[in-house]
């Protein structure tokens, strides 16, 4: 009767750490931080700024892009969080300004402020692009940050629009003025 009991017990747990006992050894999913949107986080190590959900939106041509991301500053002194896109001579290089104890959100129009505007880029839709982010005493963080376009919904207003040229085209029949250089300088 005993060997029966012990048999059974044994059995029992036997099962039990063969149902279980993954558990044990694997890691657990809910324990690996992960960015959970379109773009990445980037790691502490960057400096004392924290950047979420960075991307980068592009135009068509994928030669314009706008950097959107939210950059929390939780510290009670201003800092500037420099950022560069790309490698070596061709690197588009940026800044940011981030007020004590605020949050930015690069892109949120609604509090008119803008993406940060990246020319020169050259990116693709569904590619990622090496971007460094430095704030403080950090030691910076090379990170591959998502590119996307304006075909969603979502990100349409977010968007790099085309700048505004150089020259100055006449409105309502208005008269434009040529300046002519006069023969002598002016004393």
């Amino acid at each position: 009767m005993k060997t029966r009991l012990i048999a059974s017990v044994a059995l029992g747990a036997a099962v039990l750490v063969g149902t279980t006992g993954c558990n044990l050894i694997a890691p657990q999913a809910t324990t690996i931080p992960y960015s959970a949107s379109d773009g990445v986080n980037v790691p502490a190590d960057s400096g004392p700024l924290d950047v979420r959900n960075a991307l980068i939106v592009v135009d068509e041509e994928g030669t314009t892009g706008n950097l959107v991301a939210a950059v929390v500053n939780s510290t009670s002194d201003p800092l500037t969080l420099r950022v560069e896109v790309g490698e070596g001579s061709s690197a588009v290089r940026s800044s940011v300004n981030v007020p004590a104890n605020r949050t930015l959100s690069l892109g949120d129009l609604s509090d008119d402020v803008e993406p940060l505007r990246l020319d020169g880029i050259d990116a693709a839709p569904g590619t990622t692009v090496p971007v460094y982010f430095q704030s403080g005493d950090g030691q910076g963080a090379l990170i591959q940050v998502p590119v996307l376009d304006g075909a969603l919904e979502y990100l349409s207003t977010l968007a790099p629009t085309p700048q505004p040229s150089g020259s100055l085209t006449p409105v309502g029949g208005l008269p434009t003025v040529t300046p002519t250089p006069s023969a002598t300088p002016a004393s």
